[in-house]
């Protein structure tokens, strides 16, 4: 695996070199990136964190079928498709591992997405087809602004609002009986702009019960007052039914299970989810800006479960209420220019379960309501001295509620946070930067609260410090290197603890070291090439775990992507990601040998004629036997595999006027 490791950067490089040769000395000014790592639009040259941009072009070229399958090959990620049917995902910034999506921020449109409980993340929500671009904020940098579950960075899907009027339509077919349809409008008439999308999804899945079926409606409206009012609808319906089929222990396959058979034949998810979003956004003293996001969600779970304990049958319900006003103001005076931010959170989000269970025979009902309610307000202030320096600074307080009416013992917690950075811009559009950051997670519900033992746990809040620095280099227009080294210093890490089946604050430090290296060069109109390398070193620095590794962090990821328009309407895409051993969830303790290592390799060939264009995606070209995703399970406890897809494809058609 080093070998291939070393072959993927010395191709980087060596195409990176070519690059630079074909160059010409006197090449174009490359346009500013603007980002919105700060809550309103800004110049990637004056925030000190280590920033990646997906756009709507690079989006169009990738082989990915959702938005996981787009963070897969950056860098700083790790993505698992835990079921293997591209429905339940787990996406990792800067090496949290089993509590990944507790530690990763993700926003739609700045909406927070995360949940209350331990559901985490649902992926799906979005179809990848309603993506204008992603924004990748890495570091700890995001919670002064965001607040509660920003350790490991913010990622910010941003939905496509109008424009030039286009109507498209697509239909798609593949391996495991997989169907694709969906079809979206976008348009704008004087001060009004649309765009509205429908999808149908239905897949067997590689593996037995594996199957999904899930159907999407999204919509944004916006409608401009004059030149001093801006005002934002969006909304979006997500529904779907999924086999759930679970691990395989090692015990299954030395008994002769195959890698596509399930011992949960039974176990099912079913998910109903709709939301609101409505920002009035007003303009004034010139680029002043004041604005209102309120959102409201309702998200319906329910889930089946088997095991050698039993069965658990989980009926949840959330509504989640928020509203985040707003205010920026800018002042220019000569050569300094300044931005400040003041601002405000509330969430509430009310969580109602059913839970029935049958452990060791025993079989009980239990129906909880449990709610959090969260406020924040913060302030926010660069300096920008010439377009060379940037100054940043912020502070947030933020307080939580947490009520369990089923008994008197509720919780209130608080944090302080703050963050502050430097940025030095040379050359253009290269610079340097170096930030800290102080950043932290709340308790989620249900890890308050073990459905499996019935008792409330004794949690503290996470907290994190988190230092940057970086250089990123523009060699010539389209080509430039990224290096960011960090540290993250984690107090009190939530987890799971297997053994006491309770989730429990760890005794001692835990330290992320990491360097990130990323390598793009556009050579000219018909090749891009585009690769990175990640080193995570996640330790336990103390307490009962001293000396070992965070589960389910590789120390090693690297990423190499190549594009070229072949011309005659011909475009070829190809991928491949390396990701080295890391022990498997829950294994604290480093007493099972590590999951291995693994290199997959993807490829997408698409042609366009005039309205028409017509692709084939073939993912795990080399037909590789892995899994990405592994656990310590069982009684007693083993290794136990949740096997990933073998050689597929998808095949499509469609059609814009």
């Amino acid at each position: 695996m080093k070998k291939i490791l070393t072959c993927c950067f010395l191709l980087t490089i060596t195409l990176l070199l070519s690059a630079l040769t074909f160059a010409e000395e006197n090449a174009a000014v490359l346009e500013e990136v603007i980002v919105t790592a700060t809550r309103y639009e800004e110049k990637l040259t004056s925030i000190p964190a280590n920033i990646s941009v997906i756009s709507e072009g690079n989006i169009k070229d990738s082989t990915a079928q959702n938005i996981p399958d787009l963070l897969r090959t950056e860098i700083g990620i790790h993505v698992n498709d835990i079921t293997g049917n591209r429905r339940t995902f787990s996406v990792d910034l800067r090496g949290f591992g089993e509590t990944a999506s507790s530690n990763t921020l993700v926003l739609v449109d700045g909406r927070r997405i995360n949940q209350a409980d331990l559901s985490g993340v649902d992926w799906t929500q979005i179809p990848l087809e309603r993506v204008e671009r992603i924004e990748i904020i890495r570091g700890g940098r995001g919670s002064v602004l965001y607040g509660d579950n920003a350790t490991g960075g913010v990622i910010n899907i941003i939905t496509k609002e109008g424009g030039k009027f286009k109507a498209v339509s697509e239909l798609a077919a593949g391996s495991y009986d997989t169907f694709r349809g969906n079809a979206y409008f976008r348009g704008s008439l004087n001060n009004l702009t649309l765009n509205v999308l429908g999808r149908y999804f239905a897949s067997d899945g590689y593996r037995n019960n594996s199957d999904t079926e899930a159907k999407d409606l999204g919509a944004n409206v916006s409608y401009y007052v004059k030149d001093f009012m801006k005002l934002l609808f969006s909304s979006g319906y997500h529904k779907d039914n999924t086999g759930l089929p679970g691990a395989l222990k090692k015990s299954d396959f030395d008994a002769g299970f195959s890698r596509r058979e399930s011992k949960n034949p039974n176990d099912f998810a079913e998910v109903e989810d709709y939301y609101f979003q409505v920002v009035p956004e007003i303009y004034f003293f010139n680029d002043d800006i004041f604005k209102i996001d309120t959102s409201f969600r309702k998200r319906a779970f329910l889930s089946f479960a088997s095991g050698d304990f039993g069965n658990f049958l989980g009926d949840s319900e959330i509504d989640t209420v928020t509203l985040s006003p707003q205010i920026i103001f800018k002042n220019d005076m000569s050569k300094v220019k300044n931005t400040l931010i003041l601002g405000a959170d509330y969430l509430k989000a009310e969580n109602d379960v059913e839970n029935k269970s049958l452990f060791l025979g025993v079989s009980q009902k239990w129906i909880f309501d449990m709610d959090k309610k969260n406020y924040g307000y913060y302030a926010h202030d660069e300096i920008n001295i010439a377009d060379i320096l940037y100054l940043s600074g912020g502070y947030r307080h933020d307080r939580a509620e947490f009520n369990f009416p089923i008994t008197t013992d509720n919780k209130t917690m608080d944090e302080d946070l703050y963050t502050a950075g430097i940025n030095y811009a040379f050359n253009k559009n290269s610079y340097a930067y170096f930030s800290f950051s102080k950043s932290f997670r709340y308790p989620l519900l249900d890890e308050f609260y073990s459905f499996y033992t019935n008792s409330f746990t004794k949690l503290i809040p996470q907290t994190s410090d988190s230092y940057e620095f970086g250089i990123r280099h523009y060699f010539i227009n389209g080509v430039y290197a990224h290096v960011n080294l960090f540290r993250i210093n984690t107090y009190d890490e939530i987890f799971f603890n297997p053994v006491a089946f309770t989730n429990e604050n760890l005794d001692g430090e835990t330290r992320r070291d990491g360097i990130e290296v990323s390598l793009s060069a556009e050579m000219n109109k018909w090749l891009t090439v585009r690769g990175g390398y990640a080193y995570l070193n996640a330790k336990i620095k103390g307490g009962t775990f001293k000396g070992n590794s965070v589960p389910n962090v590789p120390k090693h990821k690297a990423t190499l992507e190549v594009i070229s328009t072949l011309g005659k309407g011909f475009t070829v895409a190809l991928n491949g990601i390396y990701i080295g051993e890391r022990p498997f969830i829950s294994d604290f303790s480093n007493d099972f040998s590590n999951q291995t290592s693994y290199v997959v390799l993807n490829g997408k060939i698409t042609y366009q004629w005039k309205a028409l264009k017509a692709f084939l995606d073939i993912n795990n070209l080399f037909n590789k036997k892995y899994s990405e995703y592994g656990v310590i399970g069982g009684i007693p406890l083993e290794k136990a595999f949740y096997p990933s897809p073998r050689r597929n494809f998808l095949a499509g058609l469609s059609v814009e006027l």
